[in-house]
């Protein structure tokens, strides 16, 4: 079953907690703080796999969880870092945010990677806490959560040429003919419900993919007989073979044409521009002359080179595909965005400050850093909750909430935690 849209849930791996602990070795004076850090989470990471070719396995697995980073531990061990969880995609599948619609990456050749989603960062154990003033801290920092995404995932076939036509005009067989592909082929519309793909070897070191792309029909770019399902997957093509079923006496071949083409344009405009081969197929149904001319001379006017064929018998077939591979020579590769796994040169800069009033009594405090300051601090040790009150202070935070009118025991929300105000 051919599937090329999927929705997913996935889960970066928590940071692991730092460890608060104190030396007690014998015949070492005055030991100190050795509580070691928390381990990274594990990321989530998309990969390409040039074995599959559809998306059905996340139709049914939807959740994603990398694992968690372990606990730190006495004379300053770090944690275990949790193991990265990989997810196995098929070449071009198109990976973006599900709320906001933004590309997270780009799956353009085998073997490429993308970090979806990184994991937690571990938390500090208390020998990161020492200071000249602060011998011997009893606390240490929680892991940071690791975050939470839902993903959109899209398919788009990578292929050289794509096959396109309305229902029942012969592109099943023709890439039949041409390939190995084995579609299903019968005498009725809409045979065709999903694309396939073929690869087409014209001579030793001579070959291209072709897709045989489901029958598009009049408003396709708006959505109608799954246009917009089809028409994507015509996108990443870079010839174009327009097939015409010339045998056909209830429809004229050059409103077909016509009709097919100002669906391309209105869907995306440079595919209305994108290079064409058009096939008169079903020649052996012996239409009449005058028709198949009329024809071909309506397209040469419009520039196109014509081919008269039956991809039933394999008239004309050999110099269509002789005709394509010459023409692929001359176009330039397609050009493809890659959303690669390295990180970037600059990092954006965290998100600004925000401290709002909700209601009498009531504030709330938004920002990167301090949401993560607070998230990452034991709200059950005393000493940590100090900690945190300073940060809060050279952050800023309590001179602008008492600015705005904050008194002790007035409720002020980090993030997902929730304190009492105390100057």
């Amino acid at each position: 079953m051919f599937v090329d849209e999927a929705e997913i849930e996935v889960k970066a791996g928590d940071g692991g907690d730092g460890a608060v602990s104190l030396r007690r070795e014998k015949h070492v004076a005055k030991g100190g703080p050795d509580g070691g850090d928390g381990g990274h989470g594990g990321d989530v990471i998309a990969a390409a796999d040039a074995h599959l070719r559809t998306l059905i396995d996340f139709t049914h697995q939807r959740q994603h969880r990398a694992q968690n980073g372990g606990r730190g531990g006495p004379k300053r061990q770090r944690g275990k870092d949790g193991a990265d969880v990989e997810i196995r995609l098929p070449v071009g599948t198109v990976i973006r945010d599900a709320g906001d619609g933004s590309v997270v990456g780009d799956l353009v050749r085998a073997g490429q990677h993308v970090v979806v989603v990184g994991g937690g960062r571990g938390g500090r154990g208390n020998a990161r806490f020492a200071t000249a003033a602060r011998h011997t801290p009893r606390f240490a920092e929680k892991g940071e959560p690791g975050r939470t995404r839902r993903l959109a995932l899209e398919l788009k076939l990578l292929a050289d040429v794509g096959l396109l036509g309305l229902p029942n005009v012969g592109k099943s067989s023709l890439i039949a003919r041409v390939s190995a592909a084995r579609p299903k082929i019968a005498d009725y519309p809409f045979t065709t419900l999903v694309p396939n793909l073929g690869m087409v070897r014209i001579e030793e070191g001579v070959s291209f993919v072709i897709a045989d792309l489901p029958g598009l029909v009049e408003g396709a770019h708006r959505g109608v007989g799954r246009g917009h399902d089809f028409l994507r997957h015509v996108e990443r093509t870079r010839l174009l073979i327009h097939v015409l079923d010339v045998a056909d006496a209830d429809h004229d071949p050059r409103d077909d044409f016509t009709t097919l083409n100002r669906e391309l344009a209105l869907y995306q405009a440079e595919l209305g521009r994108r290079p064409q081969l058009v096939a008169l197929n079903k020649i052996d149904l012996r239409p009449p002359p005058e028709k198949v001319a009329e024809i071909e001379s309506f397209l040469e006017g419009r520039g196109c080179s014509v081919f008269r064929i039956s991809a039933l018998t394999g008239e004309g077939v050999t110099a269509l595909m002789g005709a394509a591979a010459q023409q692929l020579s001359k176009l330039p590769a397609p050009l493809l965005q890659e959303h690669l796994a390295e990180p970037a040169a600059e990092p954006a800069p965290p998100a600004p400050l925000l401290i709002e009033q909700l209601r009498y009594g009531s504030y709330q405090v938004a920002g990167e850093v301090v949401e993560r300051a607070a998230v990452m601090t034991d709200l059950e040790n005393e000493e940590a909750i100090r900690h945190l009150h300073r940060r809060l202070q050279r952050m800023g935070v309590i001179r602008r909430l008492r600015k705005l009118g904050a008194r002790d025991g007035d409720r002020v929300r980090i993030g997902p935690i929730e304190l009492e105000f105390v100057e």
